[in-house]
């Protein structure tokens, strides 16, 4: 599919973004596309091109394919910049001194490998003069749904995206990205309709319907044996540690649904240190 029409967005002018550190990221922003190496731009500058809803950001968030990290982490070291593999299963960085850009190919939680289905259909835009790929809308919200740390929860975010998108969200496709984690979904959509109670109908009656039947369905299900699972650690790194390693429940992560093993479960959650003592 085509990408679809452009949108203009010029931090730089808005001041969001210092100069210095703008110049970073257009530079970086070129090398990749003079490379044809393919990219999309999230994050903040992302979340303005949806939303209109403008923010101070620390870094720049580029969803890459893992394949094509060492061809990026290559072409950045040749401009003399830095790349770090911070946490092999989801997150890469390029420094340039104080300043850096992630490079993002899966979720934090692994449940979500950025894959060929994240570069259909993207919307054009000019990010700092730099001509871009944004990721989808879709793709924006099904990432930002299981972000529910005690230091940050994206549901703000997802209800000015839906807020902003509804009548133009690809429905069938955002239930099928979710699919079994569709509870997640419905939780977001029937907060969407408090925040907003006036524009509840905005969201199709369908899915509300689909959903809630689905949640009627399990509700009159038996509990399933032996599922002792505590699908927590998916949605916030710290705050099920006291289920799976106190209360015997089995980590979320170290299931079939996510793309995490062991040693990245470990690994991200020492992390947790890092950013208590920033």
């Amino acid at each position: 599919m085509e990408p679809t029409a452009g949108l203009a967005l010029s931090l730089e002018e808005a001041e969001e973004v210092e100069p210095r550190v703008a110049d970073f990221y257009r530079q970086a922003l070129r090398a990749l596309n003079g490379a044809d190496i393919p990219f999309l731009v999230g994050g903040a500058f992302a979340h303005a091109c949806h939303t209109g809803i403008r923010r101070s950001t620390k870094d720049l968030d580029l969803f890459v394919r893992r394949a094509d990290y060492e061809r990026i982490a290559q072409l950045m070291q040749q401009h003399g910049w830095r790349t770090e593999m911070s946490h092999p299963h989801w997150l890469a960085k390029v420094h340039d001194g104080p300043e850096f850009i992630d490079l993002i190919f899966n979720s934090g939680n692994g449940l979500m490998p950025v894959d060929e289905r994240w570069f259909r259909g993207n919307s054009r835009a000019a990010v700092l003069g730099v001509p871009v790929l944004v990721a989808n809308v879709e793709d924006s919200l099904l990432s930002k749904a299981f972000i529910m740390e005690r230091e940050r929860y994206d549901g703000g975010d997802i209800a000015h995206l839906l807020q902003a998108t509804a009548e133009r969200l690809d429905w069938p496709g955002l239930l099928e990205r979710f699919g079994p984690h569709w509870r997640v979904l419905l939780a977001h959509l029937t907060l969407f309709g408090y925040i907003y109670p006036g524009e509840r109908q905005r969201i199709p009656g369908w899915v509300m319907e689909r959903l809630m039947a689905r949640l009627a369905e399990e509700t009159r299900e038996p509990p399933a044996p032996n599922e002792n699972v505590c699908a927590g650690t998916l949605l916030s790194r710290e705050q099920y540690l006291h289920d799976v390693e106190h209360l015997g429940y089995v980590d979320g992560r170290l299931t079939a649904a996510s793309t995490m093993t062991a040693e990245d479960v470990a690994g991200w959650t020492e992390a947790i240190a890092d950013r208590r003592s920033q």
